[in-house]
Parts: structure tokens; C-alpha cells; sequence
């Protein structure tokens, strides 16, 4: 009798011993599930619908906010730079998932002239408002080192 009972105790502590190191196993791999790190401007969500051409620069720094850069082209445009990347396991490396340039032209009365949502697809620069991918050289100039230096893997 007293045999079955230790074999018994034996073989309960052995499986709570299993149990517990799968248990401890779940809770390490849980903690190294992926993550998603956001840098740079983030959009409110509808601020673009809340800007219409012809709106004062003052309208869009109050729904926007403090752009990232300002650049002069054929009047003002304010920048907003952001970029989205996902890590699948605590341990690997970032991956840029999307990157964004929002650009806001105004025009010499400092009234918004046109707005774009500037983006990669394909490997390319592309204007997710109008769809269409920039062909302007000097537009191009001031976006290409803003995407080149977001991507900095």
C-alpha cells in the first residue's frame, strides 16, 4: 500500500513539475510576441477630411498641428513625417511596414493649395490622395531624402 501511495506522489509531483515548466514556457514565448512601434507625426484620424483647399495655414496648424519640417517651393509647405514598423518577436529586428509623408501646399496668400499623402508603393514614391506618383523634379528633390532617411535599416 504504502508503495502505490509514493509512486502515486511520485508520479502527481512529476506531472505538476511538466505542467508547470509548459506553463513557464507559454508565459517567456507570450512576452516575446510581436510589436509595433509608430515614430514621427501621428495623423489624427480624419484631419485631412477637415482640411479643404483654400483653408488659412492657421486652420491646418490647428488641426494638424506643428508640422515636422516647413519647406519653400512656389509658396510654404508643411511636412508631416511618420513612419510604422513592426517587430514579430522581441529578439529580431524592426521592419518598416509604412511610411508616410503628409504635405500641405500653400500658395502665396498662405491658403492651402493642395494637399498630398505621400507614400512607398511598389518601391516608389506615390501620392495617396490623387494616386499618382510625383513627377515634379523639384518635388521629387525634397521627398526622396525624407523617405531615405526614414529609412535608416
Amino acid at each position: 500500500m504504502r508503495t502505490t501511495a509514493r509512486l502515486f506522489t511520485r508520479g502527481l509531483s512529476t506531472r505538476l513539475c511538466t505542467l508547470g515548466a509548459i506553463a513557464l514556457t507559454c508565459l517567456a514565448l507570450a512576452a516575446c510576441t510581436g510589436e509595433q512601434f509608430q515614430k514621427g507625426y501621428i495623423m489624427p484620424p480624419g484631419a485631412l477630411e477637415q482640411i479643404p483647399i483654400g483653408a488659412s495655414q492657421d486652420q491646418v496648424l490647428i488641426v494638424m498641428g506643428t508640422p515636422s519640417t516647413v519647406a519653400t517651393l512656389d509658396g510654404e509647405v508643411f511636412y508631416y513625417i511618420s513612419q510604422r514598423a513592426e517587430r514579430p518577436v522581441a529578439f529580431m529586428n524592426q521592419k518598416v511596414v509604412d511610411q508616410r509623408v503628409v504635405a500641405v501646399y500653400f500658395d502665396k496668400n498662405r491658403q492651402v493649395r493642395r494637399l498630398a499623402n505621400y507614400g512607398m508603393k511598389d518601391g516608389k514614391i506615390f501620392d495617396f490622395v490623387s494616386r499618382t506618383t510625383p513627377t515634379s523634379g523639384q518635388e521629387l528633390s525634397y521627398l526622396t531624402p525624407l523617405f531615405k532617411l526614414l529609412s535608416f535599416n
